[in-house]
């Protein structure tokens, strides 16, 4: 029987792993032992990192800490993308479910989970909706979908199964649909993209549905950003909770890569680390630690995973972290809300930018109703911002209203143009599309 094997059945007490409560030393200690064992995996099962260890010269017996990793090559995306097959370590008949990656800076990567990984993600958001604060006594409802090769879907239903919340499973959109089942099933939590919620708030008070007054009790929140890096609610997290007040939003961060998520915890300030599912570097532009404090690309290496684990993996989440104690009593890594991908930089009028800043000067515009964002390279070689904004006001006056907006926030007012509420939505939901799209990148 393995570690997760042990992990799992750990969970029959229903109680959350004693591990995220040690001191960091223990923790620190915990995740280098798993580290040997995943080294060692890689070394006898991975095409690719076997190459890199012979390319390189590694010795893996030489890598004992956390620190020593430094003395292994990142792996990209771009590695992903080139060389997807070597990853896998298990033979495919070994395969149990096939997902690919959501492709926002490039073609989708395809990952393979044998059975083991399939046991290991359920466990993960057991972890997650446990550090929510769910117990068996909820009711889930599932805003996203669980088709369209998702991961995160199926993850999601996995892990409430394995805590043994009941679920009701209704997918993404169809507001009046969310309401009925709300209404037929009386679900306590909900599993949502937060800027759904607004679309839910707003068919509420067209069909006068109390929604203060519903089941529903906590989201926890995937896709977009709910809080400032001080960790008080942005322009979004604001427009909820300002409408729903008896509504307690949890941000939740992942990726297909990882295979595991940092949630937040009832002190709403960052998300946790697990550690005995991943362990993570925040690393600039050389490839070197930053220190606390400082903006770092999130880096990750799995533990656990058996089809397709990854080693220093380069995310492209920039992000901050903090490593002190939480009120709740976990001493894990916390993440701040992503302040953008690196490949979404955008360097507009000499100012840096990353997409969900712009985001949230729009959302705290009530009269913009959807938008888009497009970047492009002009005449000049220099990046370009236009924004196309659904709006049914379509005025000059709007106009400066939001650019100097936008000069008042970032220093730098991009191109807006007007377009129907309903064309933005189309450009935000392509047919082939699992999440909504509010920006893109023409460079």
């Amino acid at each position: 029987m393995n570690i997760y094997s042990r992990l799992l059945l750990s969970k029959s007490m229903n109680k959350i792993p004693e591990i995220q409560f040690k001191p960091a030393d223990e923790i620190k200690a915990f995740q280098e032992k798993l580290l040997n064992v995943q080294l060692a995996y890689l070394q006898t099962n991975s095409a690719f990192y076997q190459k890199m260890f012979a390319d390189y010269n590694i010795d893996i017996n030489r890598i004992k800490t956390i620190e020593d990793l430094k003395q292994i090559p990142v792996t990209t995306k771009t590695d992903l993308q080139l060389h997807n097959q070597q990853f896998l370590c298990v033979n495919k008949n070994k395969i149990i479910d096939y997902v690919t990656t959501s492709g926002t800076l490039g073609n989708p990567v395809t990952f393979g989970l044998t059975s083991n990984d399939l046991d290991r993600l359920s466990y993960n958001e057991y972890l997650s909706f446990t550090t929510a604060g769910c117990t068996p006594d909820d009711i889930l409802q599932l805003m996203t979908t669980i088709d369209r090769r998702f991961m995160a879907g199926l993850a999601y239903f996995l892990g409430a199964r394995e805590l043994g919340m009941g679920i009701a499973r209704v997918g993404n959109g169809i507001p009046e649909l969310q309401w009925d089942t709300i209404n037929r099933i009386h679900p306590t939590c909900g599993m949502v993209v937060p800027s759904f919620l607004i679309k839910l708030i707003e068919f509420a008070e067209k069909n006068n549905i109390n929604y203060n007054h519903s089941s529903l009790r906590k989201c926890v929140c995937i896709g977009e950003a709910l809080r400032n890096q001080d960790f008080t609610l942005n322009t979004l997290g604001r427009r909820i909770h300002d409408k729903w007040p008896e509504l307690q939003l949890h941000s939740t961060y992942a990726s297909t890569e990882m295979q595991s998520s940092f949630t937040e915890c009832s002190e709403l300030c960052g998300g946790h680390l697990q550690p005995e599912l991943i362990i993570v570097e925040f690393l600039d532009d050389d490839n070197n630690p930053v220190a606390q404090g400082e903006a770092g690309e999130v880096t990750i290496t799995t533990l656990g995973v058996e089809g397709m684990p990854l080693l220093r993996f380069k995310t492209g989440d920039i992000c901050y972290h903090h490593t002190e104690p939480c009120a709740c009593g976990r001493n894990t890594i916390r993440l701040c809300p992503v302040l953008g991908r690196k490949g979404q930089m955008i360097k507009y009028k000499g100012t840096t930018l990353y997409p969900p800043a712009l985001f949230d000067i729009l959302d705290s515009i009530p009269a913009v109703i959807n938008y888009v964002i497009e970047v492009y390279t002009n005449d000049l070689g220099t990046d370009e911002i236009l924004i196309r904004v659904g709006s049914e006001v379509k005025s000059e006056a709007f106009e400066k209203e939001i650019k100097d907006l936008f000069r008042s926030k970032v220093r730098v007012a991009p191109t807006i143009s007007f377009e129907s509420a309903e064309y933005i939505s189309k450009i935000q939901m392509p047919p082939m599309s699992r999440k909504t799209i509010k920006f893109i990148d023409l460079r």
